[in-house]
């Protein structure tokens, strides 16, 4: 696609950028390239930009070029009708918003009959015009000048009338008028909601919203949604306006140039106008768009909880014993290898009698020896706590971890049909226990196969832009698989489907060759797998692992386009790759700058060094254990005052919902998160966070628990509980932050 100077230009102005480096990652994106092999692997085209940066950069370019479509549209339409003049054409090109744009195609869009257009038809519109000049004219005898038989005008009144109706179209199709009253709507208008008669009782998780009104412009994005979703219910009369008196006064001062009866008639025409069409065409906008700003919010947040909940501590290769909790029903047991491999499955019943908690505890020595488990995941919903404790009273071997999981989805994947193509044979709660296991020991891999909407960390999720929300989830997803990197023998069709340039249908075809054939024995063999050609492998191969290669460099994020370099600085030394790899004092003999080239410069070479130090390296924290607090099991056992260990569980606008092991989750509003004051829950907490609170209030019957993290010291502390002294590592800091870097780019170019 040809790129537009002038977009690159203001993309460039707005992201504080050079024009080269929006140039270069334009084309790039046009050529299909992925925003993760951009960042990563294509530094020196454009400056190094981060993945912020990139994403920032396609967002707006498919801004600008939506925005033209619309204007070469529109030009068409008013060229069609004869109506366009050079100065028309002018305000169509210079319209940087779609608002402004269709402000001014209004009066020219083809709408259905109107009481003006009436009006016209009956050869009004010559009155309508002296009227509105308002000169010092006699209304009443110009208006009669206008009565017609022929034409159904019976008398004055009904002439002024007329001519009333196609002044207010006027009004309402000036595009200054729509700017100001815009304007006026978004910054002075009011959301005021009440409860429609009669729906108080069923309606009481929107009490607080019974009798409310907030400024338009202040109003977080929780309760814009909570409003609109009151509304739809039925629950809810909601209205966003501001002050009439005010907004009519703006239009008559716009409108009404003088003090005779001509004036007069304008003076009512303005106020038809407001009342009839402006206040409702105002309204649907300034709706519409908080609803965008309560949306982009939401799904911010949402995006910046998976990310965490995404990039959480794996435990890493180990045998997983793992349980899926119930009581009446038992307790789902399955055993996996350490690929994840189903190695053996059954039901215990320690919860229903002496006899069978006997057989339960024998059942689980028999597993844990037997398969030589390495450690015990227990899903945290029903009878969990019962469940650990029972675990706990065994005396395993101290080397055996036991682990409580966050087990939301998992439901949702066990009925999946990814579930079911890959354990035809085995009911849903097998699945399920499976998806368990799983996500102590790679919770990326696992959790890509569940819709994140159903993974617990959204707000108001199913009230959002499907599409926004889905493009951004996506985004967060494909970022975080590719800087994590994806082990090409093991991974599963989901998750190689998120690798940069793969999707669906090639991630399939890796799967099924990789059937056929074995594992892979290099990167090279990948361009084998049926419609993976050059470009796919290109944008691929870095991010994807072969740790069993005889190449070291195929188990690294290095890209086969730089093995070349690689290998020549091994020749320069007179050693091997894997000598590289190896030691690091070859590693420190090595002047980069001998092998910069035209296309290849420090950016890529020290970023070849890193992977040369660690490769394949696992950018996500070391896994730490936690545990509850023992004989806190439900929320009759707290009281006021207690101080517990918790996770953190999800991260909303207004604070912070914490696992303290009691079946419910309690809530740190945001004021108090922390000592100081926070305005981002984000900057304090991360979505599985290991922190200790205190109970403020308990409230079994609402089932509502008030938690403070004031005095906390774990509260700076990153996700997963804090890496091991001296593992922090500086490239991961744009990733932390993506989602929140994006917004505050984009807010640059609203």
């Amino acid at each position: 696609m040809e790129l537009n100077l002038d977009h690159l230009l203001k993309i460039a102005t707005e992201l504080s950028i050079t024009i080269k480096q929006v140039e270069a990652t334009a084309t790039l994106l046009d050529e299909g390239a992925t925003v993760p092999f951009i960042s990563r692997y294509r530094k020196e085209a454009t400056g190094s930009l981060d993945e912020v940066q990139v994403a920032a950069i396609r967002d707006r370019l498919e801004q600008l070029r939506e925005l033209d479509k619309r204007r070469e549209s529109i030009l068409k339409s008013i060229r069609d009708q004869e109506k366009l003049t050079p100065e028309l054409e002018a305000r169509i090109m210079a319209a940087e918003t779609m608002a402004v744009l269709e402000d001014i195609y209004l009066p020219y869009k083809p709408k259905r009959r109107t009481r003006a257009t009436i009006a016209r038809e009956k050869g009004l519109e010559p009155l309508a015009q002296r009227i509105f000049e308002q000169g010092n004219i006699d209304v009443a005898t110009e208006a009669a000048n206008f009565i017609s038989e022929e034409k159904e005008v019976k008398d004055a009144e009904e002439a002024l009338a007329g001519a009333r109706d196609i002044m207010a179209e006027w009004m309402n199709e000036n595009a200054e008028a729509r700017a100001t009253m815009r304007q006026l709507f978004e910054k002075k208008g009011t959301f005021k909601s009440r409860v429609m008669m009669g729906k108080e009782a069923e309606g009481q998780k929107f009490k607080d919203y019974f009798e409310w009104e907030e400024p338009i412009e202040k109003a977080p994005s929780h309760r814009i949604l909570a409003m609109r979703r009151g509304e739809t219910e039925m629950v809810l009369l909601l209205s966003a306006q501001p002050d009439e008196e005010e907004a009519l006064d703006r239009l008559e001062r716009m409108f009404v140039k003088g003090n005779n009866a001509a004036s007069e008639q304008v003076k009512l025409a303005a106020k038809d106008c407001y009342k009839r069409m402006l206040k409702l065409s105002m309204e649907t906008e300034v709706r519409l768009s908080s609803k965008k700003r309560a949306d982009e919010e939401a799904i911010r947040v949402f995006a910046d909880n998976l990310r965490q909940l995404l990039l959480s501590s794996p435990l890493g290769q180990k045998t997983v014993l793992a349980l899926d909790p119930g009581f009446r029903t038992g307790v789902k047991s399955v055993v996996l290898d350490k690929q994840g491999k189903l190695l053996h499955n059954e039901t215990i019943y320690p919860h229903t009698g002496q006899h069978k908690e006997s057989e339960a505890a024998q059942a689980v020595r028999y597993m844990v020896t037997r398969f030589e488990v390495e450690a015990i995941a227990i899903g945290n919903g029903t009878a969990s706590r019962e469940t650990e404790a029972f675990v706990k009273s065994l005396k395993l071997p101290a080397s055996v971890q036991v682990v409580m999981v966050n087990e939301s989805g998992a439901s949702i994947y066990s009925a999946s049909d990814v579930a079911r193509e890959e354990f035809p044979d085995q009911d849903v709660t097998v699945r399920g226990a499976v998806s368990i296991g799983r996500r102590l020991m790679d919770p990326l891999a696992e959790l890509v196969k569940i819709d994140p909407k159903s993974i617990g960390v959204g707000q108001y999720q199913h009230d959002v832009d499907q599409s926004a929300l889905k493009h951004s989830l996506d985004d967060v997803v494909m970022s975080c698989v590719n800087a994590v990197g994806v082990e090409v023998n093991t991974a599963s069709k989901q998750l190689l489907t998120y690798v940069s340039g793969l999707g669906p249908s090639l991630a399939q075809n890796i799967v099924e060759y990789r059937n056929q054939n074995g594992p892979f024995s290099s990167r090279a063999e990948l361009k084998k797998v049926p419609r993976l050609g050059d470009k796919a492998f290109e944008q691929a191969a870095g991010f994807l692992r072969i740790r069993s290669a005889k190449n070291p460099l195929d188990a690294s994020a290095v890209h086969p386009e730089s093995y070349p370099i690689v290998e020549q600085m091994a020749k320069d030394l007179g050693v091997t790759v894997q000598d590289l790899v190896k030691k690091e004092e070859l590693r420190k003999q090595i002047n980069l700058k001998n092998y910069v080239t035209d296309t290849v410069g420090l950016p890529t070479l020290q970023d070849i060094m890193s992977e040369l130090a660690k490769p394949g390296r696992d950018p996500r924290q070391t896994f730490e254990a936690f545990s509850f607090t023992e004989g806190i099991n439900e929320m009759k056992d707290l009281r006021e005052g207690m101080k517990l260990p918790g996770l953190v569980t999800n991260i909303t606008a207004f604070g912070a919902f914490v696992d303290i092991g009691v079946h419910q989750d309690g809530l740190v509003h945001v004021s108090h998160l922390s000592d100081r004051f926070v305005s981002n829950p984000h900057d304090v907490v991360k979505v599985g966070q290991k922190v200790d609170v205190t109970v403020l209030e308990v409230d079994v019957p609402r089932k509502r628990i008030s938690l403070s993290m004031k005095g906390d010291p774990n509260a700076a502390r990153p996700a997963g509980g804090g890496a091991k002294k001296g593992n922090a590592k500086k490239e991961e800091a744009p990733m932390d932050d993506f989602q929140a870097k994006l917004a505050m780019l984009k807010g640059r170019f609203k």
